[in-house]
């Protein structure tokens, strides 16, 4: 993530053309590729060599990565996680909810073996580490995930409850 915010501050800073691509088959781990530069012909220019060798699917001007949405304007790049935030409220069928005013009580202090352990740890931490993927552009959610994560080895009702208004708080 620290590369990536890097890239488009300098590509906000120096106006630069932000385009993305989709390699259809190409022997790396990511497929997804952001081009930068000053000069729109060269990235053309690249973008043409890369499809000869690798037949590439041309997704134009940068919107999404990595699950993020990239918003340009004249006065910079936002980046926004609407949609997976959407999803991780669908996904835990929190939709219908009532949204939470804060991410936690935070006149409550949370510690270890606190509540009835769960049955399913997994469930805890997969929550935890969609969470802390959406820190990435709401640092708002920083320090009450950053709480929750105290508790991986031992997650228990009361802290999944706290998950869950931490999601809320989302809506």
């Amino acid at each position: 993530m620290s590369t990536v915010r890097v890239l488009l501050a300098i590509a906000a800073s120096k106006n630069w053309h932000l385009h993305q691509l989709d390699v259809t088959a190409i022997l790396v781990y990511v497929d997804d590729l952001v081009l930068a530069g000053g000069d729109l012909s060269k990235i053309e220019a690249v973008k043409r060599f890369l499809d000869s060798k690798f037949k590439i699917k041309d997704l134009g001007i940068l919107k999404f990565f990595i699950g993020i949405e990239v918003a340009r304007s004249k006065i910079g790049i936002a980046l926004y996680q609407r949609k997976y935030a959407l999803d991780l409220i669908n996904d835990c069928g929190l939709l219908g909810a009532k949204p939470a005013t804060t991410p936690m009580d935070y006149t409550t202090s949370l510690s270890k073996n606190f509540g009835s352990p769960l049955p399913d740890a997994a469930l805890y931490r997969r929550l935890i580490g969609r969470l802390l993927y959406l820190t990435n552009t709401r640092p708002d959610l920083s320090y009450p995930v950053g709480c929750l994560t105290q508790f991986m080895d031992c997650p228990t009702d009361v802290y999944l409850k706290t998950v869950y208004r931490v999601i809320r708080y989302l809506k």
